[in-house]
């Protein structure tokens, strides 16, 4: 793509590192700000600097947060004895838009991936750990990719757990809502049929 300014090349190659922009989608959204004020684009890139700048992370989740401790674990409304372990921060945005867990989150930062050199040291677990030897954290839920990687995550962590008086679930795994039955893979059927529900519950729910 030849660009006829090198000022304007370089701002398309920036966006065009971003997650699922292309360089045609970089330069729409470059030439979208050329349009505007000065003072509209200062303050577009004053924010993304500063919440890089500024943003922290929860001394108590390591969930994203304005302050030592972020907005859910300060908030007296969530039950606080109840944990979600996700793997990452999307993971909670993406439970949090569900609007159906009112407890607290931590944030692994990662799964158990040997291939991968991901080793448990690497990861938020002994925080995990701790709380939930010093909150009387009643019930731990499980909300992991379900692939071996997340299970011998869960694995992992709940051995270590075995000493703790804490209720130990995991989110319910099976065919998706709309799903070709053909086209699921055999550890997907195999956890639907060992989850089976009564056909009562199933129609009401």
């Amino acid at each position: 793509m030849q660009l006829p300014s090198s000022l304007l090349e370089n701002a398309v190659n920036e966006f065009a590192k971003l997650p699922g922009i292309g360089k045609k989608t970089a330069l729409r959204m470059v030439l979208h700000l050329l349009k505007q004020d000065a003072a509209v684009v200062e303050n577009f890139s004053e924010t993304i600097a500063k919440m890089r700048r500024d943003i922290k992370f929860c001394q108590r989740c390591h969930n994203i947060s304005d302050g030592d401790i972020c907005a859910i674990c300060s908030n007296s409304i969530r039950n606080q004895h109840m944990i979600c372990v996700v793997e990452n921060l999307r993971d909670v945005i993406a439970i949090e838009g569900t609007q159906q867990f009112n407890g607290t989150y931590h944030v692994l930062g990662g799964i158990i991936s040997p291939l991968d050199g991901i080793g448990p040291d690497q990861l938020n677990i002994e925080s995990l750990v701790g709380r939930i030897e010093k909150e009387q954290i009643e019930e731990l839920v499980f909300a992991l990719s379900p692939n071996i990687q997340g299970d011998t995550t869960i694995y992992y962590i709940q051995k270590k757990l075995q000493h703790l008086n804490c209720r130990v679930t995991t989110i319910a795994r099976g065919i998706a809502f709309g799903g070709e039955l053909e086209y699921a893979d055999e550890m997907t059927l195999a956890r639907s049929l060992a989850n089976r529900l009564p056909v009562q519950q199933y129609v009401k729910s």
